[in-house]
Parts: C-alpha cells; sequence; structure tokens
C-alpha cells in the first residue's frame, strides 16, 4: 500500500475567509503515486474547516453572512471568551462547517461530482495554520 502525508500551511489576513485548495490537494494525490485509494484533507486547528462545496463567490458571501447570523462576532456572547479569548464564534463556524472530507481517488485523480472542490474555511486568521492531507491506497 502507498501513503503520503503532507501539511499545507495558510495565514488568512482577514478574520474569515475561504481558500479553494484543490489544486494543491491534487498535487499531493499525484505525488503519492495513488492510482486507487482515498484522500483525507482535515483541517488542524478548532478554528477553521475543510469542506467541498461550489466555487462560486456568491455562494462564499452567502456562507460568511449565514455563518455570522448563527454565530455572530460578540466577544460577549461566548462563556468561552471568559478565557481570554475572543473567538468563541470562530469555535461555533467550524463545528457548523466540519472539520474534515474525505475524497476517493480513481485513476490518479480527486474523484469529485459537478462542481465540486475543496476549501479550506477561516474563521479566526491572521496566523498561520495547517492542512493535513492524508492519502492512502495502491
Amino acid at each position: 500500500m502507498k501513503h503520503l502525508r503532507r501539511e499545507l500551511f495558510f495565514t488568512i489576513p482577514e478574520r474569515v475567509g475561504f481558500v479553494n485548495i484543490t489544486a494543491e490537494v491534487a498535487d499531493c494525490v499525484r505525488a503519492s503515486g495513488v492510482a486507487e485509494g482515498l484522500c483525507l484533507i482535515n483541517a488542524m486547528h478548532i478554528t477553521a474547516s475543510v469542506f467541498i462545496n461550489d466555487d462560486e463567490p456568491g455562494l462564499h458571501r452567502d456562507y460568511r453572512r449565514w455563518l455570522e447570523e448563527l454565530a455572530p462576532h460578540d466577544p460577549a456572547r461566548y462563556e468561552h471568551n471568559r478565557t481570554g479569548e475572543d473567538n468563541g464564534d470562530a469555535h461555533c463556524k467550524r463545528q457548523l462547517m466540519g472539520r474534515e472530507v474525505v475524497v476517493a481517488i480513481t485513476a490518479g485523480r480527486l474523484d469529485f461530482g459537478p462542481w465540486e472542490q475543496i476549501f479550506y474555511g477561516e474563521f479566526d486568521g491572521r496566523r498561520k495554520k495547517r492542512v493535513l492531507v492524508k492519502i492512502i491506497g495502491e
């Protein structure tokens, strides 16, 4: 069985942002030499997310608005912030958007449905964070 472990690093200058990481993950798949297998992609920070959806700017604006309605950035609102943090909302946003995705690898390529792309979602940005890519297969 072949395998590859790689870390991708991101520093988002804003508090909230989305980055299409499909090309970077596809590069990892090529480097792994796996023709048939699975690719796990997960955020290694509790205020960030990895998810799959359409790469459409209006949808990303909708996500920002929806997440802010559900978990507004209001430091006084969250008990977590009593620890001296101000990112209780970011933890909630990450929970909504998810920690990781798994994508099948078929014929050496990520096996997506129409329009699917992989995104890194940041909810407490302005510092370096990482995403783990783990590939296994034959």
